[in-house]
């Protein structure tokens, strides 16, 4: 029963991490973290991402150009970048990690001690993946909120909003957290609580005829 738990435990932690790390690794170079539409020409919608800015029209023509220096960025795109990039980096070190570890891979099977390092190691690689991937895209999500109900910036300022990689970055960081989070309790060795020893049971000892006295037969005559 632990080990049919703890093999389904393992399978879905790690389908769930490589989904969360396929996930992040798309919404780093998505150009959709945030979105702008131009009240003056309502054809054309800006979004923008971590590496450049699009113009798709109606048509649907997409013009893409990348942003022109990293220190220009303001500072939660250049943060971001450098998370998400490590999010991948240790997304894909989690996996190659924790891989060995499970239960139906052939690799350091005489070794379960190993097994059980690499898998925790794996589990843990990914939640950090999770941490460092929900942390720019809440950062960059604030900003915005922050910049969208600005008073000081006139009414007929276009204002950005949320694009697509925003909520696609939000799921990739839970996948990654919850996956990890699976791997490392399948890791952890299960105490099964041992019956208590059987106390010793010695043998009745049978006591003879005490000295000097002789046991009457049952039904015996007496004799005058």
């Amino acid at each position: 029963m632990a080990g049919s738990w703890r093999a389904k435990a393992q399978a879905g932690g790690m389908l769930l991490a490589l989904l969360g790390w396929v996930s992040s690794c798309v919404t780093t170079f998505l150009p959709l973290w945030k979105s702008l539409n131009l009240d003056l020409n309502e054809l054309e919608v800006w979004t923008m991402g971590l590496w450049q800015v699009c113009i798709a029209q109606e048509e649907g023509v997409v013009e893409c150009q990348a942003h022109g220096s990293f220190l220009a960025l303001p500072p939660e795109l250049r943060v971001s970048r450098l998370l998400m990039c490590l999010s991948n980096g240790l997304g894909l070190l989690g996996g190659l990690l924790a891989a060995p570890g499970l239960e139906g891979w052939r690799a350091c099977e005489d070794k379960p001690g190993l097994k059980r390092r690499l898998l925790l190691a794996g589990g843990a690689a990914f939640g950090a993946a999770g941490m460092a991937t929900l942390a720019p895209v809440s950062w960059v999500a604030y900003n915005t909120v922050l910049d969208f109900w600005d008073d000081t910036v006139p009414d007929i300022v276009p204002r950005w909003e949320f694009g697509e990689a925003t909520f696609l970055g939000w799921f990739a960081g839970a996948f990654l957290a919850v996956g990890g989070l699976l791997l490392a309790c399948s890791a952890c060795p299960m105490r099964t609580p041992t019956p208590p020893a059987p106390a010793c049971r010695q043998p009745p000892t049978t006591r003879g005829p005490a000295r000097g006295h002789h046991p009457h037969p049952k039904n015996a005559d007496l004799v005058i």
